[in-house]
């Protein structure tokens, strides 16, 4: 009976800590993406600069699980034309970016921004490029603030891929327009940071990309007019449960698609969808183990195109019936409504900062300025209001040796906003001077 109990006892105990780990859920693996560094090495930028940029990379790289099977890097230029350092999958290893992030040389030129994102969406993140399809994808752009090219739209196009954009601003920018350039919320994907601090931000940043490569709940990316790829963290093992994942247009709830799947997968690709159409979509885990909650998402899939593949440009449409036009952008502001050019930030004290600016252009049409300002990083920032006549204020009550960004937006009748920021550090508070040495002789003498 002796031998029978023992083994009777090691069964139960091998079953118990089974269970134990089923319930606890699937082991953390490493995390798989493509990670795509994009460095302004354009004129603007100073050699110190761009070393000092280059050496923070490279410290983030080494910090960062990269290889075959996990996070794959690139690195890209911005100049007058974009230039690849090396794409994804050329090095297999840590050691080997951050070797050839050492050697990368200045390209000079134009801040053309844009073109390089626009770049990036064709030649490095599409899948005909390379790319790894169901993996996420994360944009790390280090820039000195400026562009000469516009940067909203092409960014969004990566945005509406399912692209994650981290922005580390080292220089003067426009606050407003780095904020909707960077993923939401800026708080989190936005850093100013001087460049000889970057390395100061280097593990907290290092934290976000994991997290964006590691999905917390249902997401959706590569989002096409005729389909989108979900996916999610794993809930499941493949022993321990399936999936059911369901969708349903938003107009007919009635009318949903169901598929199953092993408790082992995290990612699912819908095609052959309506264009420009609301879908809910549910994630329901069935498993006898452990309860997980369902969890639950909207996406809409992109307008078609004229000519575009498979019909999807006029699906769901008589074909007598005329296209809708395409999405106008937004006029650009006329050339009276420039906004201030160039931010001075003066010493008036340990506690004080002068602000002055080029006064916008078009006075009459100009209602005001807006000064805000605030300690970095992400300290809570105040407002001070400033005429239309001014160009000029001086900020009080501020903390000694503190850096701060200001950010001067101009208000127009037009309804219209235009704005700049530029970071200044107060100086140290005085500090008491030692006396000077009296010469010989003169103890006890009189004044």
């Amino acid at each position: 009976m002796l031998p029978w109990t023992a083994f009777s006892l090691a069964l139960s105990l091998r079953l118990a800590l089974a269970r134990s780990g089923a319930e606890r859920g699937p082991r953390a693996s490493a995390p798989q993406g493509d990670l795509l560094f994009l460095l302004d090495s354009s004129a603007s930028v100073s050699h110190y600069e761009f070393s000092r940029v280059r050496e923070f990379v490279g410290q983030l790289v080494g910090l960062l699980p990269l290889g075959p099977g996990a996070l794959r890097a690139s690195l890209v230029h911005v100049g007058s034309r974009p230039y690849t350092e090396f794409p994804f999958g050329q090095h297999s290893s840590g050691e080997a970016v951050q070797d050839a992030i050492r050697t990368a040389a200045q390209r000079m030129g134009d801040t053309n921004t844009g073109l390089a994102l626009a770049y990036a969406k064709e030649q490095l993140f599409a899948e005909v490029a390379g790319a790894r399809p169901g993996v996420p994808k994360v944009l790390v752009w280090v820039t000195d603030g400026g562009s000469s090219d516009p940067v909203g739209p092409p960014m969004q196009e990566l945005k509406d891929l399912g692209v994650t954009v981290f922005i580390v601003s080292t220089g003067r920018g426009n606050l407003l327009e780095l904020s909707a350039a960077a993923s939401a919320p800026p708080e989190k994907y936005l850093h100013f940071v001087d460049v000889d601090d970057l390395h100061i931000i280097a593990q907290e940043l290092r934290a976000s990309i994991l997290d964006a490569m590691r999905p917390q709940q249902l997401r959706a990316s590569e989002v096409t007019s005729s389909g989108f790829r979900l996916a999610w963290p794993p809930l499941l093992t493949a022993d321990s449960g399936y999936y059911m994942l369901e969708l349903a247009p938003s107009t007919d709830p009635g009318t949903v698609r169901r598929q199953q799947l092993p408790g082992n997968a995290t990612s699912w690709a819908w095609t052959n969808l309506d264009p420009d159409t609301d879908y809910e979509v549910a994630l329901v885990p069935e498993s006898n183990v452990h309860l997980v909650r369902p969890q639950h998402l909207r996406v809409h899939t992109l307008p078609g195109e004229l000519g575009a593949e498979g019909g999807a440009e006029g699906a769901g449409r008589g074909q007598d019936e005329t296209p809708p036009p395409p999405p106008t952008r937004p006029p650009p502001p006329p050339p009276e409504e420039a906004g201030p050019e160039r931010i001075v930030v003066s010493h008036a004290g340990p506690r004080s900062l002068r602000v002055s600016w080029a006064p916008a252009l078009g006075p009459a049409a100009v209602l005001g300025y807006h000064v805000q300002y605030g300690p970095l990083p992400g300290g809570a920032a105040q407002r001070v209001e400033v005429p239309a006549g001014r160009n000029g204020t001086t900020l009080q009550g501020l903390a000694p040796g503190t850096a701060y960004l200001v950010t001067v937006t101009a208000a127009f009748r037009s309804g219209r906003e235009r704005a700049l920021s530029a970071k200044a550090c107060t100086p140290d508070g005085p500090r008491s001077r030692a006396p000077r040495p009296q010469p010989p002789g003169a103890a006890g003498r009189a004044p």
